[in-house]
């Protein structure tokens, strides 16, 4: 058996898998890949049998969506490294190795990023992971090469091999034992900031993210649910508040969690002023959500939660009010 897994999770998928498989076949000899089928409608599994026989498929019996579409699948795949791909993701020549040898040589290592660029504009950092995630003090994530919606050149600046917070879900590999150890990823959150929850209950574990800038994958974004979309705006904000619940340690657990609020109030504000009333609506939702779910989320909590998880108190402030839109190490 090979060391790492390739899962690529896929529903109804078959024009980006044409795309973008071929990238992890050509470039991937040393894992076994994976399609993680989530009930797809469309020709994607026959796709995949006539043209890779080599993938293995694994077909999941409805759209668990990507949280729980990753549990149902990964209970069949037994390999040491997990590698979660997005199938908008093409990869590169000798993506992997850095990232093996690094499980390898640092067993303390749970998870691991890649460099994460645009595929439409290779030049810079994409939105979902770029050169490695933090947040700030009130759940707020960004990223070394993308604070909210400013994007940095690659110049090299991220080549590095650095602890992060936490790795993105379009690229995300992880060991098998941990990830089993953690449970898996929260399926209540059914897509979106999921791969952050988890992170964090790692590091609530004393374990290790990492980000490998000598691996590079190429990411589209959005090719399954894009930025503009109002459902996106409502599972970004409700899980962002589940997964705070679940985390933050308990001294600061409500002050954190108003000043939270209170922003996302601003947030549904500064949509009005836009016109963007479906997005208003989908932060009152989350909301909703949010308390309707609170107790269940409070039973969540582990044992044990440590302070210093965040990078900046407030990254909104350091964006918006000191026009801070590149990442700085001052953090």
């Amino acid at each position: 058996m090979k060391k790492t897994a390739i899962v690529i999770l896929n529903w109804n998928g078959q024009k980006l898998l044409e795309e973008f498989l071929p990238s992890v076949v050509r470039f991937s000899s040393e894992a076994t890949i994976y399609v993680a089928d989530n009930a797809s409608s469309d020709d994607s599994v026959s796709f995949i049998k006539r043209t890779f026989p080599t993938v293995k498929i694994i077909q999941n019996t409805d759209n668990f969506g990507f949280a729980k579409g990753y549990n149902q699948a990964l209970r069949f795949v037994e390999e040491e490294y997990y590698a979660l791909v997005n199938s908008d993701i093409e990869v590169t020549e000798n993506w992997l190795q850095p990232i093996i040898e690094l499980f390898d040589n640092e067993p303390e290592t749970a998870i691991v990023q890649p460099k994460i660029l645009d595929y439409k504009n290779k030049q810079l950092f994409e939105y979902a992971g770029a050169g490695g995630g933090f947040i700030d003090k009130y759940g707020f994530p960004f990223c070394r090469g993308r604070i909210f919606q400013t994007l940095e050149k690659d110049n090299g600046q991220y080549d590095d091999s650095i602890d992060i917070f936490w790795a993105s879900g379009a690229c995300f590999f992880i060991r098998k034992e941990i990830y089993r150890n953690l449970g898996g990823f929260d399926e209540d959150f059914f897509a979106h900031q999921e791969e952050i929850d988890l992170c964090w209950r790692a590091f609530n574990q004393n374990l290790k993210v990492k980000y490998c800038g000598k691996s590079t994958v190429y990411h589209v974004g959005g090719a399954t649910l894009k930025e503009s979309n109002p459902h996106k705006t409502f599972l970004n904000f409700r899980n962002s508040l589940w997964m705070m619940l679940k985390n933050l340690p308990k001294k600061s657990l409500f002050p954190v969690l108003f000043v939270r609020l209170s922003q996302d109030g601003l947030a549904g504000i500064k949509f009005m002023t836009e016109g963007k009333f479906t997005h208003l609506w989908a932060i009152l939702k989350a909301h909703f959500y949010f308390y309707l779910k609170l107790f269940k989320f409070l039973n969540k909590r582990e044992s044990k939660q440590y302070d210093n998880y965040y990078k900046i108190k407030s990254i909104t402030y350091h964006y918006f009010v000191k026009k801070g839109k590149v990442f700085e190490n001052k953090f």
